[in-house]
């Protein structure tokens, strides 16, 4: 019964989303009150049947209830509890009916937070929102149900794939589409303002924390991911450029175009037409993904399904909601004038080309993912576009970008002056100069991607430190009073700096060793002495692993005992990579143990990795300076003083 009570639910939710949809777009066209305010109601109605639903499939797969085929699909008695929650969402249908919560959680949040928008406003923005969990819904019910039942039930499941039973990628996932699915605040609000005709300071201010919040999530999503592929697939690498991938990266471009842009509306009203776009495009871009991942055109150790009939419905809401919301756009765009003048060397001019390159990166990576497709479709090759490619053509945008940001922080609104901003950076330049040329007598000999980006980290981090000085007049005690939203832009930008100089310098100095050693054999990679003591069979709780015991030296001293392994999971009979690493703030150790050797011995992988961990601290400094800018008081207590100034008007 616990099944059918989730189905139930998903079909009221679908019910009460198409009601979402209609009744407060059609009060909000004819200014009827109680049917603008339905939305909200609604909104709450259609998060918590949904919170039903999916603590229903919950319920399944914790028990173990293999007469639900998705729990058979992807689960099994002796799997771990974590890997019988996180298999609710390790599939495709599961993430699907985990996607529509999330997007009815935040609508739920706008209606709740949302008492201060004008209420035409806020009833398109929840229809809007409403409409595209009617879209979703459809596509669950009728293509992707999860409480499907089997008859006569299994007396076991098939397991999850072992390459997602891992604590890392058991939240990557709900992170990425908390993102993902939080860009749909900012098409919705683009939307509405489109239908209006309006768009102003008060609305970028609306926009802006629900755009960050998603921002933070699919950093937060992105780096999870990023962790896993280092530890778990055993190459030793944290971006490969995968589809799936990027995928996730292109939307988190243009959402970071789009809080940029959205300032420069709020505080000069202008941009608004661009701002619009770039909204429409963010979310296009997750729906982009959505299909990348879930139309089986791509085959991806990430990706869920491959069905086409699957990939082509969401080919229709993509095409449906983009398609439409840009033909609103052609209609609408030239009410979305500004006369507000600006000269290109002013905090604007500064973040229009922020703007611009974030955007043309986005379509590069878009580009490089999706023509292989494109040529196979069109003139049946087979192409491949790898990492050679985006690394040339993505590179030299994020090199401009970050020599950028520094000085675009520090100028003026309007009109600046080089010259001024110049002399205010000129303890980070010395900075940048000495950590260039301190880079470079350490590595001479080697590839220049180490000096020029640590050298760029550098020049981010210490700007952002300058940026934040001056906006405290040089004053230690004015450092604390400083509004949130400015220290977190400085944390963020300066999370930037620390994961450029942990890329530039992992893939400068990463050393990598592959030989065959026998146990109680010695040897050296990078100064470091590692000894295979020995190999054992270790019996876990849903597989099979052999067990390596590594002692690491360095000077004569212990380092670490690190014990990689080679996992087999009999039931999928399917192995699986675990790397043992030893992390410091300096660099990793990272080991892996293959497969015996005919003439004896086993197959060792020894990866010494500088800074790697400053890759990871550089996203989470990113998604702390997005926590701190979200908790800035001032976007409450002026959409409060919006409301109010009216009625005091109108008193007078």
């Amino acid at each position: 019964m616990i099944a059918e009570l989730g189905h139930y639910a998903l079909i009221l939710a679908f019910g009460i989303a198409l009601f979402q949809a209609v009744v407060p777009m059609v009060g909000a066209s004819r200014g009827w009150p109680a049917w603008m305010e339905s939305a909200r109601p609604a909104a709450m109605a259609q998060f918590g049947l949904l919170g039903i639903s999916f603590a229903a499939l919950t319920v399944a797969f914790i028990t173990s209830d293999f007469s639900v085929a998705l729990v058979y699909e992807n689960s099994h008695s002796a799997k771990p509890m974590l890997y019988k929650v996180t298999g609710v969402w390790g599939n495709h249908e599961g993430s699907m009916l985990m996607w529509v919560l999330i997007l009815a959680l935040f609508g739920a949040a706008a209606a709740s937070f949302g008492e201060h928008l004008p209420p035409g406003l806020r009833a398109r923005v929840l229809a809007v929102q409403g409409a595209i969990g009617v879209a979703f819904l459809a596509f669950i019910i009728f293509t992707s149900n999860p409480f499907t039942r089997m008859s006569p039930p299994a007396f076991d499941g098939r397991d999850l794939n072992p390459l997602l039973q891992d604590p890392g990628l058991a939240f990557h996932p709900p992170f990425l589409y908390l993102g993902y699915v939080g860009l749909s605040m900012s098409f919705s609000f683009a939307v509405a303002a489109l239908i209006e005709g309006r768009v102003d300071a008060a609305w970028a201010r609306w926009v802006r924390p629900w755009t960050l919040a998603a921002w933070m999530f699919l950093t937060i999503g992105i780096a999870l991911g990023s962790w896993w592929a280092y530890y778990e697939l055993g190459w030793g690498g944290f971006w490969f450029w995968d589809p799936v991938e990027n995928a996730s990266f292109m939307p988190w471009l243009i959402a970071a175009a789009l809080l940029h842009s959205a300032i420069v509306v709020e505080k000069r009203e202008t941009l608004k037409s661009w701002t619009i776009l770039l909204a429409i495009l963010a979310f296009g871009f997750s729906l982009v993904g959505t299909f990348i991942v879930r139309s089986g055109v791509i085959t991806s150790v990430h990706s869920f399904a491959s069905d086409p009939a699957r990939g082509i419905f969401i080919l229709g809401i993509t095409a449906f909601f983009i398609g439409g919301a840009l033909t609103l756009y052609a209609a609408r765009a030239g009410a979305m004038t500004s006369r507000a003048v600006f000269s290109p060397v002013s905090r604007e001019g500064a973040l229009l080309l922020n703007n611009l390159l974030l955007a043309v990166a986005g379509f590069v990576v878009f580009i490089g993912t999706i023509w292989p497709l494109v040529a196979e479709l069109l003139w049946d090759r087979r192409l491949s576009v790898g990492t050679p490619f985006f690394e040339k053509a993505f590179t030299p945008f994020m090199i401009v970008l970050a020599i950028a940001l520094p000085i675009g922080s520090i100028l003026p609104w309007k009109r600046g002056n080089l010259g001024r901003a110049a002399k205010t950076l000129v303890p980070a330049v010395i900075l940048t100069v000495a950590v260039a040329a301190l880079v470079y007598a350490v590595s001479t000999g080697r590839s220049g991607l180490a000096v020029v980006g640590a050298a760029l980290g550098a020049w981010l981090i210490a700007g952002s430190a300058v940026d934040i000085w001056q906006r405290a007049a040089g004053q230690f005690g004015r450092l604390s009073r400083l509004p949130r939203a400015d220290w977190g832009r400085v944390v963020a930008h300066a999370g930037l700096g620390v994961t450029f100089v942990g890329i530039s310098l992992l893939m400068a100095w990463s050393v990598e060793d592959i030989r065959v050693a026998r146990e109680g054999e010695t040897f050296e990679v990078a100064g470091y002495r590692i000894t295979l003591q020995d190999v054992a069979e270790v019996q876990g709780p849903n597989y099979v692993s052999t067990t390596a015991a590594m002692r690491v030296e360095r000077n004569g001293r212990e380092v670490a005992v690190l014990h990689p392994e080679k996992r087999v999971y009999p039931v999928q009979a399917m192995p699986t990579t675990e790397a043992a690493i030893r992390t410091s703030f300096w660099g990793d150790i990272y080991l892996v143990i293959g497969d015996p050797q005919q003439g004896g011995g086993w197959a060792v992988r020894s990866y010494i990795k500088p800074f790697a961990f400053w890759i990871w601290m550089g996203c989470g400094l990113m998604a702390l300076g997005g926590v701190i800018s979200l908790t800035d008081r001032r976007w409450r207590v002026a959409a409060t003083a919006r409301k109010a100034a009216p009625r005091a008007v109108a008193a007078e």
